[in-house]
């Protein structure tokens, strides 16, 4: 691997599409010696041509099912003598016998054609230049079909992350001859839950450190040896590089300028407007004929929500279309990037990437695209953390649950009953020049770790509220969404709100055998899940709100799925904050455009939260019934 290529192929670790790391070394000798690649450039409807390396079996005998994933990665490595080192989705896939096509999208790497993030979909096309991601599909699919000898005729799409999404966007309208479809941490909608804004609150370090790579323009088609560089950071520790950056709009001053184009276009469109809406491909998914295998992780730090959402909007638009959810305990594309049975300091039992591949994703592609017995999926497949089991349900989320209410209370306490006191509520500072990080320790780039991770370190913070339950007496599984109800006041007229749900361990619990860093497991606080809501945006993503200073206001939001047993013995801990930095840009607790928010705009501000029978603040579950 050249040095610039292994530079920005470091800059898209957590998001390039899915490569097995268990892939053996002698793949590499078993794919020159029955595959045959050639490259060709597809034509699209417009005229366009699509770069695509295509590996086709020797072996003549049979009739093959192409495996498709489309990519503006890098479909790497270009020349026909050229090889990748493991084809498909998974290691099982490679010596089955498929016609494995990798394609760089429109407009990048050695496309032709321009670059659009998230193209929208364009509903009823009228003439060839209406073109978007479902018929560039639908284009490569009937070419090939056309063009590729010994082929069965069927078509399979997978992705991880964006090309994630380029899968969900071979649903509406797909070509016939396309059977089976996995949109595996699509990225479905970039304003509400995926990577660059969770509930109108700017990810500042998944955005900035992606951008200042992925976005830098390509005027022609080139090689990722020719590509751009990894953005190097002046300061190594990514919480001070961001505090020293200031307000957003130095980004642009100090680092960007106007070249990165997709950066300036999100600081214009700071709410939820038709640049956002036009981007989000769940509208169209209507009429889907393919069977759809959608596949998340509950510890991704990018793309959960297109998990849960995609799924979700595929279910209810196609009620008879078989659909199917896989969520795992897994980070970004972690189900093929290792083995799945541990994840930062939390291990789970067995092999669930493994597991996965052999039950779910191989007989899934083997059922449809070549008539192999019937996979005989579950509606959904969850892997409870805590229990550490994979479940089977025939919804999601699950029928067999009920609702309950985890209410705070006065002395950080956390309780299934209402309060009943009068007035009791919770008093702190919240400072921007000094907010609260999202993970200890120094890191240069946003780990992947922080979602699972150990969160004693910020409920030493004045400026985060704890709140937890007495010891359990028995386990309490939690099987859907999460849904905060706070009641809080603050001295300035915005304000962020970071709600934490967390595992806490028993003080005695034991350090794993194998603990070469020496983690001490008692009193561990295993994130669960955490998110973030803008406060501006309580009522509304198009108008948002000020609050009136001092002023008792709810704010409620939804946090995506979970799947955990909070075991006997453990505690639910609920902690609460109003900065995550540098993962959630600082709001400067002013209600104005943050994107051009001056650097003396950022204020501290008092806040409250509110615990008592006419101010509730609680966090509602979904709770398994056993």
């Amino acid at each position: 691997m050249k040095p610039l290529y292994k530079m920005f192929w470091v800059a898209f670790c957590c998001l390039l599409t899915s490569y097995s790391s268990n892939a053996q070394v002698t793949d590499s000798a078993y794919i020159r010696e029955n595959y045959t690649k050639i490259e060709r450039q597809i034509p699209m409807r417009d005229g366009v041509k699509l770069f695509t390396a295509i590996y086709i079996p020797k072996n003549k005998n049979q009739q093959y099912p192409f495996l498709i994933n489309r990519t503006p990665y890098t479909i790497s490595p270009y020349g026909e003598n050229k090889f990748k080192t493991s084809l498909g989705p998974d290691p099982l896939f490679l010596r089955e016998g498929f016609i494995f096509v990798y394609q760089d999208v429109r407009g990048r790497w050695m496309s032709e054609g321009e670059f659009v993030d998230v193209r929208p979909q364009i509903a009823n096309k009228k003439t060839k230049k209406d073109i978007d991601e479902s018929s560039d599909t639908y284009d490569t699919i009937d070419w090939l079909i056309k063009n590729i000898p010994n082929n069965n005729g069927k078509a399979g799409i997978y992705g991880i992350s964006y090309p994630g999404f380029y899968s969900t966007a071979s649903l509406p309208g797909a070509h016939p001859g396309l059977k089976a479809v996995s949109p595996q941490a699509p990225v479905t909608d970039w304003f509400h839950g995926d990577d660059f804004h969770h509930n109108g609150a700017f990810m500042l370090a998944d955005a900035f450190n992606f951008y200042s790579v992925f976005g830098v323009p390509r005027p022609h088609p080139i090689t990722p040896d020719k590509g751009p560089k990894s953005f190097q950071f002046p300061i190594k520790d990514n919480y001070r590089f961001f505090l020293s950056v200031g307000a957003l709009k130095n980004v642009k001053l100090k680092y960007f300028g106007d070249t990165i184009k997709f950066w300036n276009d999100m600081m214009t469109h700071g709410t939820y407007d038709a640049f956002w809406k036009a981007m989000d491909i769940r509208q169209h998914l209507t009429d889907v004929k393919p069977a759809v295998m959608v596949v998340g992780g509950f510890f991704d730090a990018e793309d959960a929500y297109g998990a849960l959402h995609t799924y979700k909007a595929i279910e209810k638009q196609n009620p008879k279309t078989k659909n199917n959810l896989v969520m795992g305990p897994w980070f970004h594309g972690g189900w093929v990037r290792g083995t799945g049975s541990s994840f930062g300091d939390i291990q789970f039992g067995q092999s669930t990437s493994t597991w996965f591949q052999q039950n779910l994703e191989f007989p899934f592609f083997m059922q449809y695209l070549k008539g192999k017995k019937d996979a005989d999926l579950a509606e959904a497949t969850i892997f409870l953390t805590g229990s550490n089991q994979w479940k089977k349900f025939s919804s999601w989320p699950p029928q067999n649950t009920e609702e309950q209410t985890l209410y705070f209370q006065a002395d950080g306490k956390l309780s299934f009953k209402a309060p009943e006191t009068d007035t009791s509520f919770d008093e702190y500072v919240s400072d921007p020049n000094n907010p609260v990080p999202y993970q200890q320790g120094i890191q240069e780039r946003r780990t992947r770790e922080y979602m699972i991770d150990d969160q004693r370190f910020a409920a030493r913070r004045p400026d985060v509220k704890v709140f937890q339950t007495d010891i359990l007496t028995e386990d309490i599984t939690l099987t859907g969404p999460l849904f905060a109800k706070l009641s809080v006041s603050t001295t300035g007229t915005d304000a962020d709100y970071i709600v934490k749900l967390i595992d806490a361990y028993p003080e005695d619990e034991a350090a794993p055998a194998d603990n070469p860093k020496g983690i001490i497991m008692g009193g561990y606080q295993m994130l669960v899940r955490g998110e973030v809501m803008r406060g501006k945006f309580r009522n509304s993503f198009e108008k948002p709100e000020a609050f009136v200073p001092g002023q008792v206001t709810k704010v409620n939001y939804s946090l995506p799925d979970v799947g955990h047993t909070f075991k006997k013995g453990h505690r639910i801990m609920i902690q609460v904050q109003n900065s995550w930095f540098p993962l959630v840009d600082r709001n400067p607790q002013k209600f104005l455009d943050i994107y051009h928010a001056e650097d003396s705009d950022f204020q501290k501000a008092t806040h409250r939260i509110y615990h008592d029978k006419a101010n509730v603040s609680s966090l509602t579950v979904t709770v398994l019934k056993p």
